[in-house]
């Protein structure tokens, strides 16, 4: 009976990984006509993972997944922060401190 279920069951192979990241891959780089391939490949492994993991697991791995992206996304949104900004790169001794020694 058990052979039955796993036979039924579809394995979730290392090309439908391969197409999910390398989707999610274009859509992080900018490349947004692919987010239809990522919604579909992000489907089809949502749904062969739910046939194999309990409802525990899947939260689980889902929230995992989500914690990495938002990391992903402050990393690379915090690099764009900076570009263009003046910064002072003055050295602090030689300037005069409110409210140091000097001050009286």
């Amino acid at each position: 009976m058990e052979a039955q279920i796993e036979q039924q069951l579809e394995k979730i192979l290392p090309e439908d990984l391969a197409r999910t990241f390398e989707s999610a891959y274009h859509v992080f780089q900018g490349n947004h006509e692919h987010i239809d391939d990522l919604l579909k490949n992000g489907g089809v492994l949502l749904r062969k993972a739910s046939q194999r993991f309990s409802p525990t697991q899947m939260v689980i791995g889902i929230a995992a997944l989500a914690a990495v992206a938002v990391v992903l996304i402050n990393r690379a949104s915090s690099d764009d922060d900076h570009e263009g900004e003046a910064h002072d790169v003055s050295k602090k001794d030689s300037k005069r401190q409110l409210g140091g020694k000097d001050d009286k």
